[in-house]
């Protein structure tokens, strides 16, 4: 009978390591996922928001609460939803060009006071796209130099505030629109309380 072969110690090492590297490399939390346990999951972001603001303001009119009412009312606000929030009206259809509905999954648990954070929970296990829908960063227009972007970058920086530039033909017009309407549309920084 054949003896196995031995493995140098050295080889042993390298081989050991390199399990531990691939076994390292497979994980998901080497791909940026939360660990499997305890992880804490991603935020809805766009839904959560929406929704909080929607409840709110149902609150704020003394709505009854019923399903009808929210649709309706859902279906008034998406009506003046831009960007990221029209996407997710789209999405539960409440915009006249949706394929489906499913307006009930969000006005059945709102009308019994379910907390926004489980509806769109509920939301993401029909349809994940709902909580891929991620707000555009925020342009610090202080820190970036303006002449450097893109005509098609600064139309939609315009564009995000409801803006449009009509009779402009070059770039330089576009800066200096943008410079003009920053102050009206972007936030004051906040002071720091000391």
């Amino acid at each position: 009978m054949a003896r196995p072969a031995r493995v140098s110690r050295p080889l042993h090492g390298c081989i050991l390591a390199t399990l531990m590297v691939a076994e390292f490399c497979l994980s998901p939390e080497a791909a940026g996922a939360p660990p499997a346990s305890g992880g804490a999951e991603a935020r809805c972001e766009v839904c959560q928001d929406f929704l909080e603001r929607f409840y709110s303001s149902l609150k704020e009119k003394h709505s009854d609460f019923s399903m009808a009412s929210i649709e309706e009312e859902l279906i008034k606000t998406c009506m003046n939803t831009k960007g990221k929030e029209n996407r997710l009206c789209y999405y539960l259809g409440a915009t006249e060009d949706a394929a489906t509905k499913i307006l009930t999954e969000v006005s059945r648990p709102m009308s019994v006071h379910i907390p926004v954070a489980k509806i769109c929970e509920k939301l993401k296990k029909g349809d994940s796209q709902i909580c891929e829908l991620k707000y555009e960063r925020q342009l610090d227009l202080t820190s970036v130099d303006l002449s450097k972007m893109r005509a098609a970058e600064l139309k939609k920086i315009l564009d995000s505030w409801g803006e449009v530039c009509r009779a402009c033909a070059e770039k330089r017009e576009f800066v200096d629109l943008i410079k003009e309407l920053a102050p009206k549309h972007t936030a004051p920084p906040a002071k720091a309380d000391l």
